[in-house]
């Protein structure tokens, strides 16, 4: 089983990000965080790499669900989305997938909405 939930386009980097968290927010998903990785390892390691973003973004109200099911889950908490270009226009997007990671924890109140999300980040996937 794999992990993610991916797709790639031609679109130029910085439109892909601005795109991602348009259908992000238009599915009731909020972006927590903004990470430039590509700023960081440069700053940290000084190293080039290719431009990549992770956005932690999430849907209140099942993470509230998750919460109250699992006091721990914060740990897997916010759903990692990454934008990283390839070069040529060539973006690729990818989601976490809840249904992969919450295999690792024995809940069936998690495995039961983990489900809901998977389907709904694969819908905002298709729609980018």
């Amino acid at each position: 089983m794999t992990y993610h939930i991916s797709k790639t386009i031609e679109l130029p980097f910085e439109q892909t990000i601005e795109r991602v968290k348009q259908v992000l927010m238009e599915n009731g998903f909020g972006v927590l965080t903004t990470i430039d990785l590509k700023a960081t390892l440069k700053n940290k390691l000084d190293v080039d790499f290719r431009p990549y973003t992770i956005l932690g973004a999430c849907k209140p109200d099942y993470a509230y669900k998750a919460l109250c099911a699992e006091p721990h889950i914060g740990t897997m908490l916010p759903c990692n989305v990454i934008i990283q270009d390839h070069g040529d226009y060539k973006v690729e997007i990818s989601a976490v997938d809840p249904v992969a990671s919450m295999q690792a924890i024995e809940n069936p109140v998690l495995g039961d909405f983990s489900f809901e999300i998977q389907a709904l980040l694969k819908k905002i996937i298709d729609e980018i």
